[in-house]
């Protein structure tokens, strides 16, 4: 069969900060035995006509809207699509209206029973995949990325899942039974082929998922001498050796959530355990002073919310010299504790905001308790501009206190004027929005 895989974006706009996206390459992998191609609408423009037996798209909250601009259009011309994604396993009859089938949860085995069943014109409404089989037979078809224009890092996967069960997030929704790990040897097989003295980072929603899983990649890391970075939950700078071992097996970069500087909003968003290793300003030190970098989010729209406490969060993040950083009104997303409570409370705007209309990228979503829906978005919209400064880059990055590696500062430096350009361009982007003027509106 001819089969077309779809990343959309958010809009009808193009990225300059995109990286490959991991599940189409393991759809792709999965279905070596037929003719595939891949389009991905953040680098590169999609063709109006696609020649296509089955387009597979796959979607996230964000881009739900276009994606089903795009499935709508494509089905008009009579080709059969499937989607996958977060967004479909969360609202499975949401999608339904836009999609011939859709996979609910991950893809593996799911997806291979979809594509004989379609060959054989039994094509089922919905697949569901299994979340407790071990990732033993994980695989990545690397090839359909070749020749886009995506951020020169590489990107790799080791566990899924999280042990946390944070208000905002929906990661627990999705993978309701812990963290799965890959077996090690299998992992290093795929480790080995990426690209020499490529830096490449963990897709894993929290690399710290117990310590022994940990432990284990790390002894495995060491010896390769690879630089890498990761998303990895604040407690991990609990222990003095398990933060050497981290440096010590090429760990460059950490994505950490300090996510609030208010204990009491710590605690409603079900992460009051950020603060048991140590002050904030403790752990930034802890890690610099072993050459990691640091990605410092922060979200805002808590109960405990004022103009104040974004405020202290932005000079935090300044005076600590943290290398990235981002500063997010709260979105709440479908099978989020967050989502559920506000709905309850009947403070969202507008509860289907990722396919209104009126929604662009953001707008308020719901009504804080202590300021306006509007002066939150713009609150959080000027501390990115602000963190984001060229002043505040050569500030944060160029200090002779850190103990940095050159490479390093060269690698954040990127990121840091990519994203000094990509706020300003993605601020007010309506979703979906029409590529072509063959495409509907």
């Amino acid at each position: 069969m001819k089969i077309v895989l779809l990343r959309p974006n958010m809009g009808d706009y193009r990225a300059t900060d995109a990286m490959p996206p991991l599940a189409m390459g393991i759809l792709a992998a999965r279905a070596e035995e037929h003719d595939i191609q891949f389009y991905d609408d953040r680098v590169e423009v999609i063709p109006t006509e696609l020649e296509a037996d089955l387009i597979a798209i796959s979607v996230e909250t964000f881009t739900a809207r276009r994606s089903y601009q795009l499935a709508d259009y494509y089905r008009e011309q009579g080709i059969k699509v499937v989607m996958g994604g977060y967004h479909p396993t969360f609202l499975p009859e949401e999608a339904l209206q836009h999609a011939d089938s859709i996979i609910v949860g991950d893809a593996e085995g799911a997806w291979e029973q979809l594509l004989k069943d379609f060959q054989q014109n039994k094509l089922q409404t919905i697949y569901y995949g299994n979340h407790d089989l071990p990732l033993d037979d994980y695989r990545l078809d690397r090839s359909i990325f070749k020749g886009k224009k995506y951020a020169p890092v590489d990107l790799i996967q080791y566990t899924r899942g999280c042990r946390f069960t944070c208000d905002f997030c929906s990661i627990h929704g999705f993978y309701k039974n812990g963290v799965r790990a890959r077996p090690i040897a299998y992992f290093k097989e795929e480790l080995v082929t990426l690209k020499p003295n490529r830096f490449f980072l963990f897709v894993d929603d929290n690399l710290f998922g117990n310590r022994s899983i940990l432990e284990s990649l790390l002894t495995m890391l060491k010896p390769l001498k690879k630089r890498w970075g990761c998303q990895i939950s604040i407690d991990v700078a609990r222990d003095e050796t398990l933060l050497d071992q981290l440096a010590e097996a090429g760990c460059r970069f950490v994505l950490i959530g300090f996510e609030s500087l208010n204990s009491a909003n710590l605690k409603q968003m079900a992460k009051p355990w950020n603060k048991v290793a140590g002050d904030y300003e403790k752990v930034v030190k802890a890690l610099h002073n072993r050459g990691i970098n640091i990605y410092g989010t922060f979200v805002f729209g808590y109960d405990e919310d004022t103009e104040d406490t974004i405020k202290q969060s932005l000079d935090f993040a300044l005076s600590n010299k943290l290398e990235i950083a981002n500063f997010n009104p709260l979105t709440p997303t479908p099978s989020s504790a967050l989502y559920n409570r506000l709905l309850a409370e009947k403070r969202l705007i507008s509860p289907e905001w990722w396919i209104d209309p009126n929604y662009c990228y953001g707008n308020p979503i719901f009504q804080p308790k202590k300021m306006a829906a509007e002066q939150l978005t713009e609150l959080c919209f000027e501390a990115k501009k602000t963190f984001y400064s060229y002043s505040s880059i050569a500030n944060r990055l160029f200090s002779f206190q850190k103990k940095t590696k050159w490479l390093d500062k060269g690698v954040t430096l990127l990121a840091n004027i990519i994203s000094h350009r990509e706020i300003i361009k993605k601020q007010g982007k309506q979703l979906g929005g029409v590529q072509h003027e063959t495409y509907p509106h």
